[in-house]
């Protein structure tokens, strides 16, 4: 009876599919349409993968193409910076040169009385025990020994040796050297010496011991000693140091001159 059971089962199924196929096959274009529809669900993922992989294909070779155009580019901006970077460099040195000789005309103007050579700063010793400059003149221009050197602001020093080309000076501030001085205002005598400590302050020694010095007043060479001439300026008093012994205080004074940044000056010749 089991048996039976199972086949009428059985013999259900098989009826049903074959109504199935019966009722798709008697409508030819329901059948076209389902068809369509699993041929489109099955090939259509293959043909967008296609197009996909074709479009990227395509995108690469652009790709590619557009980084050798990148490269060319490159190399003409390049070389395009270095041609501006070379002009850049020749317009510093114009503008270099040009401050230069401003810097030489504003000398020449500001000491006229005077017969000067101007020259530039070639090599500085500037340490605690000595301080000189070299300069680019030399006795193929007229220079000589013992000759006064000035800058726009003020003193630098005298020549203490020359080449044909070249000039060593010995600056104000350099430990030997000694300057006769007096104040602007009153022509008091004094000698300013170089210090071991600074760059840009001498010791005021010899004071009258009726002459009371401030802070502010000015010092300027006073033309003794055959070296420097008259009215120089030197600096200005920065503080006085008094001493238990009056005829031993000193004064600080300030050069005008600032060694540090000096690059041009002029040899007073005559």
């Amino acid at each position: 009876m089991y048996r039976n059971h199972k086949s009428g089962i059985i013999g259900i199924i098989i009826t049903i599919i074959i109504l199935i196929f019966v009722v798709i096959f008697s409508n030819g274009e329901n059948n076209a349409t389902f068809i369509e529809n699993v041929a489109s669900k099955l090939v259509m993922p293959v043909q967008n993968g296609l197009t996909y992989l074709k479009n990227k294909i395509s995108g690469n070779d652009t790709f590619f193409t557009d980084i050798n155009n990148l490269k060319e580019e490159n190399e003409q901006l390049k070389a395009r910076n270095s041609e501006l970077e070379q002009s850049l460099r020749e317009l510093e040195n114009i503008k270099t040169e040009n401050e230069t000789l401003k810097e030489y005309l504003n000398l020449t103007e500001k000491y006229g009385e005077y017969k000067t050579i101007p020259a530039y700063i070639i090599n500085k010793d500037i340490s605690n025990y000595t301080k000189t400059i070299v300069i680019n003149v030399g006795t193929d221009d007229g220079i000589k020994e013992n000759m006064t050197v000035i800058a726009d602001q003020g003193l630098v020093g005298h020549v203490v040796s020359v080449t044909n080309s070249t000039a060593k000076v010995q600056t104000i501030i350099d430990t030997g050297s000694s300057v006769s001085c007096m104040m602007s205002a009153t022509e008091e005598s004094i000698v300013c010496k170089g210090t071991l400590d600074s760059h840009n302050e001498l010791k005021a020694m010899y004071i009258p011991t009726d002459y009371n010095m401030i802070q502010g007043d000015s010092v300027e060479t006073s033309g003794l000693g055959g070296i420097y001439p008259k009215g120089i300026h030197i600096g200005t008093v920065k503080k006085v140091e008094n001493t238990q012994n009056i005829t031993d205080r000193y004064a600080v004074i300030e050069t005008a001159v600032d060694f540090d940044k000096l690059s041009t000056v002029l040899v007073i010749t005559n």
